[in-house]
């Protein structure tokens, strides 16, 4: 039996992680008191008499904890953007290319972001097969539940005297500095940012990615596009959906309570929409979390998680 700590357990992602874990029969969750739930010592003990470690905390405190391992052997998977683009770290999308044996030798692996995942599925094997260059100026747009926002966003949406102003998308990160472009730019190989839109919606969980390309700034055709899918996303967390269409609609939450992702691709032969549909807190943080520990661990890597149908 394999030893887990979670490191920021009360917050959103980590309470997801909790709640799939603490069904399995193959691991044992540390769990800190309450009151030593923040305390820095008892952290420290933690996270040096675990086999994993998962830190679900703002950027600063992660880095922190990776500090107080002197265990050789702990392995860490960080949910925040501390490390997605350190070079010492794996990328914990194991469906790109070389990525699951990265993960599978490395004590450090990096969660990805929510948006930056949609974004990164729908283009990295783009870049890889030569039908996207790196230099290419790209736009994606991407709508989220609020719960992608954590406990306080949470707790302004379910609000009873919350603004009317919540009934409605919002789009946020108007400054386009938004902390998932490092991720998006770098894993995807890009020399550019895109212009980046996200939107939170007044839905709990879902998020749908929409990247859309014109057939004059790629190389090849939307039939090459769907080929590259469906060569490069045949298993069972992420998968190519010849048709998606749900009577001229794409429903944002259409993937609410699962860990896979669904890719498509709509549109004609001039103008191409590239989608990909998955939970925020599913493939987009706590099932990818845990993905990627149970690749650590040498199982299943769908063990305890919900594949939907």
């Amino acid at each position: 039996m394999k030893k887990v700590f979670i490191d920021g357990s009360a917050g959103t992602t980590g309470l997801k992680i909790v709640e799939r874990l603490s069904k399995r029969e193959d691991i044992e969750l540390i769990v800190l008191p309450e009151e030593t739930r923040k305390d820095l010592s008892a952290r420290k003990q933690a996270i040096n008499s675990c086999d994993v470690a998962f830190l679900c905390l703002p950027d600063a405190a992660a880095i922190e904890a990776v500090g107080l391992i002197e265990n050789p052997n702990v392995k860490v998977i960080d949910t925040s953007t501390a490390h997605r683009v350190n070079p010492s770290w794996a990328y914990g999308f194991p469906e790109l290319n070389g990525k699951r044996e990265q993960i599978k030798n490395s004590n450090r692996i990096a969660n990805p972001g929510c948006h930056a995942s949609g974004f990164i599925a729908l283009i990295e094997p783009l870049v890889q097969k030569g039908i996207i260059d790196k230099s290419i100026a790209l736009t994606c747009f991407s709508i989220t539940g609020y719960t992608g926002g954590g406990k306080k966003m949470i707790a302004e949406y379910e609000s009873g005297d919350r603004p009317f102003t919540f009934d409605a998308p919002r789009q946020y990160a108007l400054s386009q500095t938004h902390k998932h472009l490092p991720e998006m730019v770098g894993i995807c190989g890009l020399e550019n940012p895109p212009i980046f839109c996200p939107i939170v919606a007044d839905y709990d969980m879902g998020m749908e990615v929409t990247v859309p390309l014109f057939r004059k700034d790629i190389n090849g055709s939307i039939e090459d596009i769907k080929s590259v899918y469906k060569e490069v996303y045949n298993g069972k967390m992420v998968k190519f959906l010849e048709n998606a269409d749900e009577g001229g609609l794409l429903s944002a939450n259409a993937m609410r309570g699962r860990d896979d992702m669904q890719i498509s691709v709509h549109g004609n032969q001039d103008r191409i929409l590239l989608v990909s549909r998955f939970d925020n807190l599913g493939k987009g943080a706590s099932g990818a979390a845990i993905q990627n520990m149970n690749i650590l661990l040498g199982v299943d890597e769908t063990t305890g998680l919900n594949l939907g149908e």
